[in-house]
């Protein structure tokens, strides 16, 4: 019998991809495919959707539940990226997970946003960041991400798919709201860019199109690696398909 993997080989196999974009930009739709396309690629879907109701408080009440909500959330988020490989995933030779959203947009994207936005005041702000960096510094390398696959789509088609997905909590969020995210995600982080205007599932060549370039991407390292350091605004690291 063969001795069983150390941990530190296993983790060191795992590809860890986080999917990004905007509220409605057609992520679920997307994971969903992606989980379909290989048998060694597992999705760890968005934890905060089990937080409905603090998340229609924040929307309600954004002054008074913005900070508790987005600690919540973050904190979902580093779960999820603490997860380690079970089942028939540790026997994989290539094992990937893609996660729906990262704790690295929760902050520089949507908790940043609140803050600008007046909705997390100054000492909320500085606890969260210190709070958010005490994490980072804990966990490190397991965190890590070795990439980042973002889906744009104009704000007016992901307040259409808002409609059409039919969350109580969200049916208020502004188009103004999904606007400035928008500008955020061009703003922040170093991406593969993949347009989400058309429904992934609509067509096979588009749904055969955008799995091969998720394995293009991983296999020829193409997708920028990101850690715990913040990526400054106009760097240039972009990188659009």
């Amino acid at each position: 019998m063969a001795p069983p993997r150390k941990r530190g080989r296993l983790e060191g196999r795992i590809k860890k991809i986080a999917v990004e974009g905007n509220i409605g930009a057609g992520k679920l739709m997307f994971v969903e495919i992606l989980k379909q396309a290989d048998e060694e690629w597992e999705v760890v879907p968005e934890p905060v959707k089990s937080g409905g109701n603090v998340l229609r408080m924040m929307y309600e009440k954004p002054e008074r539940w913005s900070f508790t909500f987005q600690t919540y959330a973050c904190l979902s988020r580093i779960r999820a990226q603490l997860r380690s490989l079970d089942g028939k995933l540790r026997e994989a030779e290539n094992p990937v997970f893609f996660f729906e959203r990262s704790v690295y947009s929760d902050r520089y994207i949507f908790a940043a946003n609140l803050y600008e936005s007046d909705c997390m005041n100054e000492t909320e702000w500085t606890i969260y960041q210190d709070w958010h960096n005490w994490m980072n510094q804990q966990f490190g390398q397991r965190l890590a991400l070795d990439g980042i696959i973002c889906l744009r789509a104009t704000p007016d088609k992901c307040l259409n798919r808002i409609y059409l997905c039919g969350r109580d909590e969200e049916q208020e969020i502004p188009i103004g709201y999904l606007q400035k995210m928008d500008f955020e995600y061009l703003q922040e982080i170093p991406i593969l860019v993949l347009d989400a205007n058309e429904d992934f599932k609509s067509k096979k060549d588009r749904y055969d199109h955008v799995t091969e370039k998720v394995i293009f991407h991983k296999q020829n390292k193409l997708i920028s690696e990101v850690y715990c350091q913040h990526v400054e605004r106009n760097s240039g690291c972009f990188l659009y398909v």
